[in-house]
């Protein structure tokens, strides 16, 4: 694959939230999840974990979790400040009950050496809390699964699948770990519903690199 091959193949990809009832074979969900599991990760743990759903009852009972607490939210007197906000929060809560299939993104929980160590010292160390407020900012665990998922969506564009990353549905983390039998040293941190498209969104517009990037070719003057 050439650069501007490649260049298609991320351009080209959507966050599909429509698709037809075509199923989507086990293979092809488990190939994405072998070439995410090529994504860079912190200290090689490959704290992740993939649940793959093809069971149509258990996907309708995650929506089922997602939309219930949506609801409960609605009721908050909080949520009237949100305006039209809540009215899609409602509606589109649960769209994807209707996918033929889904992928849920766990990570395991680990504590390094290190951070352990920070931890420790901040308690007497006021820079050490600026530090560990730094690094947390940057959480390793969850950037690893990140990267896998950016790939898992890339590999399944490619195979012809549409699929869209949702963080939404962790509203309901605990419920859909108590349905998945997620054990209690992982966290579930992202849903994937994929399928077949039934449409394809249009292209949206992206900021030019000239207005998110900066080049630095000289010391920066103090």
């Amino acid at each position: 694959m050439n650069t501007d091959e490649l260049t298609g193949l991320i351009t080209s990809r959507r966050s599909v939230r429509a698709w037809t009832d075509k199923p989507v074979p086990e293979s092809l969900l488990l190939k994405a999840i072998e070439l995410g599991t090529y994504a860079p990760n912190g200290g090689n743990q490959q704290n992740w974990y993939f649940y793959v759903i093809l069971n149509k009852r258990i996907i309708g009972s995650v929506a089922d979790a997602v939309q219930e607490v949506a609801e409960y939210m609605a009721s908050w007197p909080e949520a009237s400040k949100l305006g039209d906000a809540a009215g899609r929060m409602l509606t589109h809560a649960s769209f994807f009950r209707n996918a033929p299939a889904a992928i849920a993104v766990a990570a395991k929980r680990y504590v390094s050496p290190l951070e352990e160590m920070i931890s420790a010292r901040e308690k007497t160390d006021p820079r050490a809390g600026v530090i560990a407020r730094g690094r947390s900012i940057s959480n390793a665990r969850i950037q690893s699964v990140s990267s896998a998922v950016a790939y898992m969506l890339l590999a399944l564009h490619q195979m012809g699948l549409g699929a869209v990353w949702m963080t939404g549905p962790m509203q309901a983390k605990a419920e859909i770990e108590e349905i998945l039998k997620v054990p209690p040293e992982m966290d579930l941190v992202a849903f994937i519903p994929v399928g077949y498209p039934a449409e394809m969104p249009p292209p949206k517009p992206r900021k030019p690199v000239s207005e998110i990037s900066r080049v630095i070719r000289e010391d920066i003057a103090r």
